[in-house]
């Protein structure tokens, strides 16, 4: 339901109009009168339009079909909904409905307006917001990133952006959302606005043709275990690894171009069977903690494990990385770089992928 204009409202959350309609009708009127009503400035060529308050009545009347309906909905009086319409129907000359004892219906002219003012509601709604995103809330940044990404890499590292930016207040969300399930991704700016978010890191191809796109993190996967299961292990083989428990995050099967199981041990020159002794889990999070809890082998990219790696709570299976044709990408709405946060979270990003690179180049022996 689209939402008109129909009061002030501090929060921004609707267009605001100032009108009492529960006044007499010949005061009440006198905000939708020539003589005293105020208009902004419109293009040169541009009809004067009848006033938000009358063309908000109207949406509400004609989208619940009863002028009660709609006098309840926005907390005025049927009486005040009658005149408003009225009056509509007076400047625009057409009738915009049918008077019957109980209800109304609409005329083939309200019907055909009704989509396109719902429309224009919505964008109005819409532009509100953009303006008010500058105001009390212009240090507030909303993020939407990958679980695993956004717990293992961007959580341990948000302190650093706190100290580089103490104002800020990031909304951090964690969602399968922001993986590709086909090329071109479904993100656009339209996504981003119906979601609320100012900037994602999606994994996935890096083809968002209507967004700024900037790839952070290239993926490479390696097989990885517990210290546990290692020990008990004579000696690490494509082999070895076939009599394990394989441990895989549903990710790696959300696309067309799959990079589980399968395509590794063909990617290392192993034909594996065809079915293979495999656990899957919903979430890289809850495959990772299989894995360090000693429940199987997993494939993870060594950017999202230095931790595990480095505190000892998992160690490289095998030698044999598989590139990933999906990488880590920032990408956010063209206007939304026009924010200084959203900038600054952006390029804040793109500084740490750059340090977490270069740490994974040098954990990268075979002796770490």
């Amino acid at each position: 339901m689209v939402k008109p204009p129909s009061a002030v409202n501090a929060s921004c959350d609707t267009i605001s109009v100032v009108c009492d309609d529960n006044l007499a009708p010949d005061v009440a009127g006198s905000c939708f009168s020539n003589e005293s009503r105020k208009t902004w400035p419109m293009p040169e060529g541009s009809k004067r339009l009848p006033s938000l308050i009358a063309l908000s009545y109207f949406e509400a009347a004609a989208r619940t079909k009863s002028f009660a309906a709609a006098a309840k909905e926005l907390h005025v009086t049927p009486a005040a909904i009658s005149h408003q319409i009225k009056a509509l129907e007076e400047h625009l000359g057409v009738e915009l409905f049918i008077r019957h004892h109980r209800k109304v219906s609409l005329t083939p002219a309200a019907r055909a307006a009704l989509s396109s003012l719902q429309e224009g509601f919505a964008a109005l709604n819409d532009a509100v917001e953009q303006i008010c995103s500058y105001s009390e809330a212009k240090w507030v940044i909303t993020v939407c990133a990958e679980p695993l990404f956004a717990t293992k890499w961007l959580v341990p590292r948000l302190h650093r952006f706190y100290a580089r930016c103490p104002q800020a207040e990031v909304h951090l969300q964690a969602s399968l959302h922001s993986v590709d399930t086909i090329r071109g991704g479904l993100a656009d700016p339209t996504t981003f606005r119906r979601a609320g978010i100012d900037l994602s890191v999606r994994f996935g191809y890096g083809e968002y043709p209507e967004l700024e796109t900037q790839q952070l993190l290239d993926v490479s996967l390696i097989p990885v275990w517990s210290p546990d299961i290692g020990n008990n292990v004579s000696s690490a083989s494509p082999h070895t690894l076939l009599k394990q428990r394989l441990l895989s995050d549903s990710t790696a099967y959300r696309s067309p171009e799959r990079f589980g199981w399968q395509e590794w041990f063909r990617h290392i020159g192993v034909q594996p069977p065809n079915i293979l002794r495999e656990h899957r889990f919903g979430n890289g999070l809850l495959a990772l903690e299989a894995a360090i809890t000693g429940q199987g082998v997993l494939l993870a990219s060594k950017h999202l494990i230095q931790f595990e790696l480095s505190a000892g709570k998992l160690t490289v299976a095998f030698e044999g990385e598989m590139p990933c044709p999906f990488a880590y990408y920032v990408v956010c709405p063209p206007h939304a770089l026009e924010r200084p946060i959203v900038k600054e979270f952006r390029n804040w990003l793109i500084e740490e992928s750059t340090v977490s690179t270069s740490a994974k180049a040098s954990s990268s022996s075979p002796s770490q």
